[in-house]
């Protein structure tokens, strides 16, 4: 479901465009370097692991697409300028900047160390206030588009993946008043939008830093991320103020922002459906080290797998 405002910005084609991705080495990220790639995009792709973002771009680039690699850490303002000086050198613009890094926690708020929820911060968080605002002004220049992956929890909440819903809705606060000052006050010809997908069938849950005492899963039902993509590249080439990715994001949001105490109660019964019945794997999850899956997909548990 997508809302749609009336912008000034007139936005490229897709095989017309550069198209910088943060957070292309799994998940969402990939999907969308993926299809950007195939539907005629020369794209960036900017994540941690160097070994899986240059097995990625081989991948693209055998296909015969124009993709290029930059290692980057989104904690690290430096990091994300390079990438930016890395675009502008290897393709001369940015067309397209799509902010999608992320990490999550599992586990109750009281439980969570201050440490692991100020890093979750760092990424989701102000990954993305700094990537939007070092892609800015070559966006300005192209009359391009920033899009930021937010969530439904971007309004919604989940029990045990509290400090994700969090950041996720500081993500939402930051996007529209940025959006606000650029496109309505300034005038600025750049489209910005707010991407709200549901829970997405990726690598999330085992990437997550996991205090619970069992291997953490999403609540269903999921939807595909190349869904996610498929929307992410529509807001790269038509103006979108925010779009819901999802038919629960809408019923999600929709039941959070009018519910009340009766969605707080609703909500409470998702706590038993964000587990498999088997300790978990690797609790450390990818919130201090790069996720080297390479994978679009999660790897669901061992009794779903059977």
């Amino acid at each position: 479901m997508q809302f749609d405002v009336t912008m000034s910005a007139q936005l490229k084609p897709l095989n017309a465009q550069v198209i910088v991705i943060i957070g292309a080495s799994s998940g969402i990220g990939l999907a969308t370097a993926r299809l950007a790639a195939r539907r005629g995009a020369k794209v960036v792709l900017a994540a941690r692991s160097e070994e899986t973002l240059l097995d990625i771009t081989r991948e693209l680039q055998a296909e015969g697409f124009a993709a290029f690699p930059v290692v980057a850490d989104v904690t690290r303002r430096e990091d994300l300028e390079n990438v930016a000086a890395k675009a502008i050198e290897t393709f001369g613009r940015i067309d397209t900047w799509v902010n999608n890094a992320g990490v999550a926690i599992y586990g109750k708020l009281e439980d969570v160390s201050e440490a692991d929820s100020r890093k979750l911060f760092d990424v989701n968080f102000w990954g993305i206030v700094n990537g939007s605002l070092i892609a800015l002004p070559y966006l300005k220049k192209s009359k391009g588009a920033l899009i930021n992956t937010g969530s439904e929890v971007s309004e919604a909440v989940v029990p045990l993946q509290g400090m994700y819903s969090a950041s996720k809705h500081a993500v939402k606060g930051f996007t529209d008043a940025l959006r606000v000052e650029v496109v309505d006050v300034d005038k600025a010809d750049v489209s910005i939008t707010l991407i709200q997908p549901t829970a997405v069938d990726t690598p999330y849950p085992q990437h997550a830093r996991n205090y619970m005492d069992k291997e953490p899963k999403l609540p269903g039902p999921t939807i595909e991320a190349e869904q996610v993509a498929d929307a992410i590249l529509d807001a790269a080439v038509t103006v979108r103020r925010d779009v819901k990715v999802g038919f629960r994001a809408v019923v999600d949001t929709l039941v959070a922002n009018l519910g009340g105490r009766l969605a707080d109660k609703m909500v409470a019964r998702t706590a038993d459906q964000q587990h498999y019945d088997e300790p978990p794997r690797d609790p450390e999850g990818t919130l201090e080290k790069p996720g080297k899956s390479g994978q679009v997909r999660g790897s669901g548990g061992k009794k779903s797998a059977a």
